[in-house]
């Protein structure tokens, strides 16, 4: 058995750079200061566009192997943001990129859009009741922007989330989540920040994308929690940088691009909302820190083949059969107790 750390932090992400464009300061952050930081990928990013040309060959519409590419770039920037453990849900490959919405590959077997919510929560209750962790960060209900595989991503962490707390659910003692928080940014800071890259590096890039177009954009009363990331703007650009496939990091200047050619800004003050929990700051109050509030005097154990970099996990017994429902019951009052 293996001791980890009394702060524990679990993110699940869709595909290989979701995590470093949202979260990578953050993640940085706590690796550096001893959390142990988990990293959850739903799939490993199958139907993504790839940007460099030398590269294309990888796509799926031609040799397929895009998928296997991405593993490598994921550990990569894990590398970068000194993660340790990083996992796939359900062993790499078990669930396929679904593409955009309304595509064929929504329904292909296999497709993480089509697979019953249960049964992919099911391998993530497992890594929840072995690391336990105090944290779990993820989507809101439309997977910030729709993407299918977002919204499963919402709906898998959420399920997995009350299962992993049902002592009736499964093999394993039972674990309860202290804190639920969704990915954010603040419209105004985002506003802002195009306006920098217009002012700053106008031609970057081939054009330049809108506020909406970045992912989780809310207004500023629905953030709960702000994590500043500027120590580790470097960790965050060279992570982003490592998923050459998907990201165009702006030689100048903290912008990147995805395969579209638009120019955003890369944000290192990365925000969240508190869906469920009890908010560690005072009333009307920002957290500065997603573990303020939470007890840490205990430590978790676990088994030291659990501990590795995408460690594999079969499906834990007794999964029930229906979908679980597509959200958690709601943010956090102004109070800062949760449904």
């Amino acid at each position: 058995m293996k001791d980890l750390p009394a702060r524990r932090l679990l993110l699940v992400h869709a595909h290989p750079d979701d995590e470093s464009i949202n979260n990578g300061a953050t993640m940085a952050r706590y690796a550096a200061e001893g959390a142990h930081v988990t990293l959850v990928t739903c799939t490993l990013g199958e139907e993504g566009e790839v940007i460099p040309p030398a590269l294309a060959h990888l796509a799926a519409d031609r040799d397929d192997t895009l998928g296997p590419h991405r593993v490598g770039e994921l550990a990569a920037a894990m590398k970068e943001l000194g993660v340790t453990d990083h996992r796939f849900l359900g062993g790499p490959g078990r669930f396929r990129d679904s593409g955009m919405m309304g595509t064929e590959q929504n329904e292909r077997p296999g497709a993480f859009w089509s697979t019953p919510v249960d049964e992919a929560a099911a391998p993530l209750v497992e890594i929840i009741r072995e690391i336990r962790p105090q944290i779990l960060v993820t989507y809101d209900p439309d997977g910030g922007y729709g993407h299918p595989d977002h919204i499963q991503a919402h709906r898998v962490a959420t399920r997995a989330t009350e299962l992993a707390a049902d002592p009736a659910y499964g093999t394993g003692a039972p674990h309860t989540i202290a804190k639920v928080y969704w990915n954010r940014a603040e419209r105004s800071v985002v506003e802002e920040a195009f306006a920098h890259l217009r002012t700053t590096a106008p031609d970057a890039f081939p054009g330049i994308a809108a506020v909406d177009d970045v992912p989780g954009v809310v207004d500023g009363d629905e953030i709960t929690a702000e994590i500043d990331g500027s120590a580790y703007a470097g960790a965050k650009t060279a992570a982003m940088r490592a998923h050459a496939t998907q990201i165009a990091v702006a030689d100048e200047g903290p912008f990147f691009a995805l395969s579209n050619d638009l120019g955003q800004p890369l944000l290192t003050t990365e925000c969240y909302q508190l869906v469920r929990g009890v908010s560690g700051a005072g009333a009307g109050a920002r957290e500065d820190d997603l573990f303020a509030g939470v007890t840490e005097a205990k430590t978790a154990t676990a088994p030291e083949a659990g501990a590795g970099t995408d460690a594999v996990r079969g499906p834990a017994s007794g999964s029930a059969s229906g979908a679980g429902p597509d959200s958690v019951s709601g943010p956090a009052s102004a109070s800062g107790a949760g449904a």
